[in-house]
């Protein structure tokens, strides 16, 4: 279907989807009862992978009327562990059947001796590991014949042997390897807020040219930190977050995610079709200007210990 807002050049041979949300279960009977006007879908790869039954008649149809991303949780593209081959191969047979604009995962590692935590951990930001991350993107696009696109994930923890910060291990990695970026919005606040560091230089310091989606969510600010919980309204330091990621871009694929406490289907819509205001132009006719009302993030009213975790962790 046609969207509603003009679409940019594609970036990495990728196109700018327009505005979609996460395509959760609860909104099935909506969806296939109204055909709702929103421009594409992304699906949890790893729901789909082993699934049959009415989840693959649902997203059948779906993937019949809307373009649909996969992103997964599971790819543990930093672990020490060998790749999970067996893993590749189902992911690699589920992208053949859905034919996703792209596939996308975590710039984390999810476990370690084959045990999967169900958790995105952060990496330590050195050369050593930037390098072992490059080498096991490198594999994975070849196993699955295909540019993949990572994400920059919420962390709540640091190394104490970091050598550069988390948008240079970011940019670096998605040059050396030649992937593509998903850079979440919504992490680079909560990060930049546990951490104490400036979310503007973050956005500002990856490769524009390299970011194919963006992220949206809610999240949990409990005071001395912030928990990426998905579970409500996008706050306006966010958005003016993404209005910066729009100019710098250019505009690209935009998802809403919303995973618990989860509103109706129409209500999440039209929580992402607040990005219009972030994206057009002012009453004037000029470029709607910057004005995000954050600089150093607000420091936490009592100490918090995010750096502490030493190396030999992994």
């Amino acid at each position: 279907m046609e969207s509603p807002f003009p679409k940019v050049q594609p970036r990495l041979g990728l196109p700018n989807l327009g505005l979609g949300i996460g395509l959760r279960t609860c909104h099935y009977a909506h969806i296939l009862a109204e055909w709702p006007e929103v421009d594409w879908f992304e699906i949890i790869s790893e729901n789909y992978m082993d699934s049959q039954g009415r989840p693959r008649h649902v997203l059948e149809q779906i993937v019949a009327r809307y373009p649909v991303v996969m992103h997964g949780v599971s790819l543990s593209i930093g672990s020490t562990d060998p790749l999970d081959r067996d893993y590749l191969r189902r992911l690699k047979s589920l992208a053949e059947w859905v034919r996703p604009a792209w596939i996308s995962d975590h710039v984390c590692w999810t476990g370690v001796a084959g045990r999967n935590t169900h958790d995105l951990l952060p990496l330590p930001l050195t050369e050593v590991t930037l390098q072992h991350v490059v080498e096991r993107i490198k594999m994975v696009q070849d196993i699955m014949g295909r540019r993949i696109v990572l994400e920059n994930p919420s962390t709540y923890v640091g190394f104490t042997g970091d050598s550069m910060p988390e948008w240079e291990f970011i940019g670096r990695m998605a040059s050396d390897a030649n992937c593509g970026l998903l850079l979440d919005v919504n992490n680079v606040y909560v990060s930049a807020t546990n951490h104490e560091y400036n979310p503007v230089n973050y956005i500002q310091s990856l490769p524009a040219e390299r970011v194919v989606q963006f992220h949206l969510a809610g999240h949990t600010n409990l005071g001395t930190h912030i928990i990426d919980t998905h579970d409500g309204q996008v706050i306006n330091p966010v958005w003016e977050l993404f209005r910066l990621a729009h100019q710098l871009t250019g505009g690209t694929s935009t998802l809403l995610e919303w995973d618990a406490n989860i509103p109706s289907f129409s209500e999440v819509h039209a929580e992402v079709l607040k990005a219009r205001q972030f994206m057009g132009l002012d009453s004037s006719g000029g470029q709607a200007g910057f004005m995000l009302p954050i600089g150093q993030p607000r420091k936490p009213a009592l100490p918090q210990p995010l750096h502490s975790i030493q190396m030999e962790v992994l």
